[in-house]
């Protein structure tokens, strides 16, 4: 969640195109979402027996991490990939089979064909650490005076998300960012030259009364004499009371009444409310609305903190403790926890388990407008008077200090930074700008073009070449979205793609001579992506 257009930054995340299996493909395919999803130990050797029959290499295994299917009994199975042992960066697919098994199509992150002259490097990994630490000192973004450490040491694996595959090597640098949130920056280098091929960081920024949410349900059980926040109805999802320390998970908030929170910043409890409150309606959200169980889709919840740091003015995800994370404003007196901000922060969790969109350039526009509309849509699902839906992103957190909201997604130029179209560079933007071409199309798919008020906010949303845009609502451009982003977008999808992704999403979900498909593709055109 990007906090300020001024002061902040945040947020996190990882590294498009389509071939046809054929043949043996299909039988290898169908047995390996088969063991995949009931679990079967097998499910390993089929995958890397499969691996071939889908035009891969010897050296090339495939490692199944998400099973979707569809109410027609279509499975979309997501997959990473190693070479030789070496995780592939930028090398995962998705095979889609039809409900009798036979394999439709494969979604490639990568075209190109795997394979290295060697698995030897020419640099050692001391000195991949130090061109790691190298860049990170002149990487913007990163606090000043504050030297980065080496988090893990420096891995070999195939670097596969850009150009042709080469050996490379991976370095995770910690520390913090300049605005106090954590940093965990990924930085890959060359194994022959040195050379430093690309970075991401890695830590994503985004009964009681709660401060947004006011008096809400708060999920908790009896513990001893006292009641634990702790939510076993949404995975055991709990909060947890960082205290202004900036590590640990922090200590757990207990209550004798279970009656939590005043509604003010005075007392820790009211954050909690508003946070524990705000990923049990993200919860629901996903559970009801799209079937998803969880961010995981395994049942599990993930777990908060708040009162993280000092007057930190900011929120993140984080994949390392499966958490997301809350500061509490400037003066310690305007936390974090908005009912869009806890939904966009969890959704981050949601792209990391699913399409895994890489944090930088078009993906990370795109990683982080994903957060954007579903956190847009558990704020309208969750019908809170307090905390009613609409379309500006950050709203109540009031970061900028003047009433206005962080982000607009029907024109997202409207906050001096965000482009409303597509153009050439705009993957050089930061993501929390390159994101508003997407928030804008996805404006225009649910709602429409021009001037118009939503429950009595007023909205007025262009296209790039002046032609009407018809809605097709909100609830069908989120089921759009959802399943382009776990079924057709890769960990590289651009704009160009993630325009494909939709179209095909739409056209599986209301066929390609649908009302929908033909909105998603003018909505696109509306934003200057065709």
């Amino acid at each position: 969640m990007r906090t300020s257009s001024r002061n902040s930054r945040t947020d996190r995340h990882r590294y498009r195109r389509t071939a046809v299996a054929t043949g043996a493909a299909t039988v290898a395919a169908a047995l390996l979402a088969t063991a995949f999803t009931t679990g079967s130990a097998e499910a390993a050797n089929t995958a890397d027996a499969s691996a071939a029959h889908l035009g891969l290499g010897a050296k090339e295994k495939l490692i199944a991490r998400d099973v979707v299917k569809d109410p027609d009994g279509a499975v979309h199975t997501r997959y990473e990939r190693t070479y030789a042992g070496l995780p592939v960066l930028g090398g995962d697919l998705v095979v889609h089979q039809a409900g009798d098994g036979k394999v439709e199509d494969v979604t490639k992150a990568t075209d190109a064909a795997i394979t290295v002259p060697t698995t030897a490097p020419k640099q050692s990994a001391d000195t991949a650490r130090k061109a790691a630490l190298a860049a990170a000192r002149t990487m913007k973004g990163l606090k000043a005076g504050a030297a980065p450490t080496v988090n893990t040491a420096p891995r070999k694996v195939i670097w596969a998300a850009e150009g042709k595959p080469v050996l490379a090597f991976e370095t995770v640098l910690g520390g913090f960012q300049d605005d106090g949130t954590p940093s965990k920056l990924h930085v890959v280098t060359d194994a022959a030259t040195g050379k430093k091929l690309y970075e991401y960081q890695a830590v994503e920024t985004g009964t009681g009364t709660g401060q947004y949410s006011g008096k809400v349900p708060v999920g908790s059980v009896k513990s001893g004499k006292s009641y634990l926040m702790k939510d076993n109805a949404r995975g055991g999802h709990q909060t947890f009371n960082l205290q202004g320390n900036e590590s640990g998970k922090g200590k757990t908030f207990l209550d004798a009444d279970d009656v939590w929170g005043n509604g003010k910043p005075t007392i820790q409890q009211t954050a909690a409310v508003d946070a524990q409150y705000g990923a049990a309606a993200t919860w629901d959200f996903y559970k009801k609305v799209l079937g998803r169980n969880g961010i995981k889709n395994n049942g599990k919840a993930a777990y908060s903190r708040v009162h993280f740091g000092k007057s930190y003015v900011n929120a993140f995800w984080d994949d390392d403790c499966f958490c997301m994370t809350y500061g509490d404003g400037e003066g310690d007196k305007k936390p974090l926890t908005s009912l869009d901000v806890a939904g966009h922060e969890m959704s981050h969790g949601v792209t990391s388990a699913t399409a895994n969109l890489e944090y930088s350039g078009e993906s990370g526009g795109l990683n982080e407008a994903t957060s954007d509309v579903f956190g847009t849509a558990v704020e309208f699902y969750a019908k809170n008077p307090k905390e009613p839906g609409d379309y500006l992103i950050g709203k109540q957190i009031d970061i900028n200090g003047d009433g206005t909201p962080l982000r607009y997604m029907d024109k997202p130029s409207k906050d001096g930074l965000s482009p409303d179209y597509w153009s050439a560079g705009l993957g050089d933007l930061d993501v929390h700008y390159s994101s508003g071409v997407a928030n804008h199309f996805f404006f225009l798919l649910a709602e429409g073009s021009g001037p118009r008020t939503i429950d009595g906010v007023k909205y007025d949303s262009p296209t790039q070449d002046g032609k009407k845009v018809t809605g097709i609502g909100r609830d069908k451009a989120v089921k759009i979205w959802y399943k382009a982003l776990t079924t057709y977008m890769t960990s590289t999808t651009d704009y160009k793609a993630a325009r494909v992704a939709t179209l095909k999403a739409a056209g599986a979900l209301y066929g390609q001579k649908s009302a929908e498909y033909k909105a998603v593709g003018a909505a696109w055109t509306g934003v200057n992506v065709k």
